[in-house]
């Protein structure tokens, strides 16, 4: 469960970082599908024709050298409606990396996505790359990871998770990534019409002030 949710106290180590966006009072409940590391030429395209499908849109936090390589993939997501974030240049971990060396990296993934929102390569920071990052870019983390990475998991086990741990104002982490496509294929479609099943609407993720 530590993977799939983060606990409260996990949270608390990333202040003013977003992990859920409830609905207001009144609203219907909603969830906010992300999808990390693209554009994936094998990848990214599938799952915009999927959304499509659905009439749903998502927030693709992009990797920069990705974006460098498919340039006209970070320009058909924005096309089709959906919102883009960065999810820095090399998808650089905060552990292994300077403040200094993590920003320039954060930097140039914001440049080439046009975005600023940020999302952390495997949601870790390290406290001074927080602080740091917070007056730039709207960091953004994650309420549920569906873990469609993991070779050791099945696709109906990963829409288990979602149907486990989805909630009101969810963001629901999937990857538009190779490793994850042979889960992705099915359990992507699967959790979108539960989730609408169950009365959700779909929104995106808009930048804030920093």
């Amino acid at each position: 469960m530590f993977i799939e949710r983060p606990p409260r106290w996990f949270r608390w180590l990333f202040p003013g970082a977003i992990f859920r966006i409830p609905s207001g009072k009144g609203e219907r409940k909603s969830v906010y599908l992300t999808f990390d590391d693209g554009p994936i030429p094998e990848v990214t395209p599938w799952v915009l024709d999927l959304l499509d499908h659905y009439g749903i849109r998502a927030t693709f936090f992009m990797v920069g050298q990705n974006v460098e390589r498919n340039p006209e993939l970070l320009e058909e997501v924005k096309k089709r409606g959906h919102s883009v974030g960065n999810h820095t240049l090399h998808h650089l971990q905060g552990a292994s990396a300077t403040t200094m060396r993590y920003m320039r990296d954060s930097a140039e993934g914001a440049r080439l996505t046009g975005s600023t929102l940020f999302r952390p390569p495997h949601g870790w920071l390290r406290p001074r790359q927080l602080w740091a990052l917070k007056k730039h870019y709207t960091v953004v983390m994650y309420d549920l990871v569906t873990r469609d990475y993991s070779k050791r998991l099945t696709s109906p086990e990963v829409v288990s998770i979602v149907k486990r741990f989805t909630r009101d104002g969810s963001i629901i982490v999937f990857h538009d990534s190779l490793k994850s496509l042979p889960r992705l294929r099915e359990a992507l479609p699967e959790s979108i019409e539960w989730l609408l099943s169950e009365g959700y609407c779909f929104k995106t993720i808009s930048p804030l002030n920093p």
